[in-house]
């Protein structure tokens, strides 16, 4: 289950990664409760989720083709040293309660950097282990990530109560002190180098052509687009739960938050026992989240809402985890940072499409029935997908048969 530890540089990219994520869920929650107590809007709260996302988007192709290209290493030390700064302004203007329009403002900024600084990480941390530890790294690290999140969201919401939300974004931008020690230091005889894109097979064209030829990445990014759309976006529908239908205020989010984010660390731990992360694993997941969600929003109070929410969250956990895996393994190496960021832009047009939608349908429609029609959906694109996943291995088969029989 953890054998991916036994690597000293994955060591080293865990710890910093905990400390990290710690800071940025610090100031996801935040920024979060920021928006929606100066506006009462959760459609507000998707806007800041959508500025965040869409810089993605719109760059993460060339982001990929140059994490291809360059070392990785590099673009991680500016990216986050530019992260850095970031966090320590929007500490600032939280602090002088300036104008809402300054903080999304750096919000953009800062997905922005995220853009061209995430493919280069996942080339990355696919250096510091050997392949076939890969897979156990990815679910180690959903682990390190779901533990970053409680324990971010937990002190955020005890920090934010007791000395205001300013100091979460200040505590985030010490976190990525973190990171750039751990990539200076970090040994560099060790990690296991991946393909550089050839000449001819570099650029943004190469890499969408090579996508749009492989069935499986096409299904895996059609139906992450609407999981992540309508089954991901819980930072909007809880905070529209709690505030409206719990009546649980900033408190009730934070519990929430934190429930949620123990369910990402139980996701973790079974994702990392599962010997194969296989794409019908990932797809039976799907349905079984789905068929959670659409029933979330009518259950009786903080507890039965709580109680759904913790598997959702395991499930999440092991869709993305899955998901990774297939990407990053299914893929050529000198494609990853591509294939990378193809997925980034995905999940970034899923952010931009599915958290206002889901903030427009929780304020006309209400929390639990917006979690509802987002449920069915997510379960109707699951069916399409295992369909689509069959008729293809049907079509494998069949040239097969025809060969034998010949």
């Amino acid at each position: 289950m953890i054998r991916a530890l036994g690597n000293h540089n994955y060591r080293l990219w865990a710890a910093a990664d905990l400390v990290s994520v710690t800071g940025t869920w610090m100031q996801v929650l935040g920024l979060n409760w920021v928006v929606l107590a100066r506006t009462g809007s959760a459609t507000s709260v998707g806007l800041s989720v959508v500025l965040s996302t869409v810089p993605a988007l719109l760059v993460g192709p060339w982001a990929g083709a140059l994490a291809d290209r360059f070392p990785p290493r590099r673009i991680i030390l500016a990216g986050q040293t530019t992260h850095l700064v970031i966090a320590l302004l929007l500490g600032i203007m939280v602090w002088r309660d300036m104008p809402l329009a300054t903080v999304f403002g750096l919000t953009a900024l800062a997905g922005l950097v995220g853009a061209f600084e995430s493919p280069a990480l996942g080339r990355f941390a696919g250096q510091v282990v050997p392949r076939r530890d890969l897979g156990n790294a990815l679910a180690l690290g959903s682990i390190v990530n779901s533990a970053g999140r409680v324990l971010g969201m937990s002190l955020a919401g005890v920090l934010a109560a007791a000395v205001g939300n300013a100091l979460l974004f200040v505590l985030n931008a010490a976190s990525f002190v973190a990171v750039i020690v751990t990539v200076l230091v970090i040994r560099t005889r060790e990690l296991h180098p991946l393909a550089v894109a050839r000449p001819e097979r570099a650029g943004v064209r190469a890499g969408l052509a090579y996508v749009r030829g492989s069935h499986r990445l096409v299904v895996l990014f059609t139906l992450g687009f609407v999981l992540s759309g309508l089954g991901r976006n819980y930072q909007v529908t809880m905070a529209a739960m709690a505030d409206g239908p719990l009546h649980a205020g900033a408190a009730g989010y934070g519990l929430l938050s934190a429930v949620f984010a123990v369910g990402t660390v139980i996701g973790g731990v079974v994702a990392a026992r599962v010997r194969e992360l296989t794409l019908p694993l990932l797809l039976g997941t799907a349905a079984v989240t789905s068929v959670l969600q659409a029933v979330s929003g009518f259950l009786p109070g903080m507890l039965g809402f709580g109680a759904v929410i913790l598997p959702i969250a395991t499930g999440a956990v092991l869709i993305d985890t899955a998901k990774s895996t297939r990407l990053q393994l299914d893929s050529a190496e000198d494609m990853r940072g591509r294939v990378l960021a193809i997925d980034g832009a995905v999940a970034a047009a899923a952010g931009a499409t599915g958290a206002p939608l889901l903030g427009w349908m929780c304020e006309r429609f209400g929390a639990g029935h917006a979690l509802l029609v987002a449920g069915v959906v997510t379960l109707v694109a699951t069916a399409v997908a295992t369909l689509a996943v069959q008729r293809a291995r049907r079509r494998a088969v069949e040239p097969v048969l025809v060969a034998s029989a010949a």
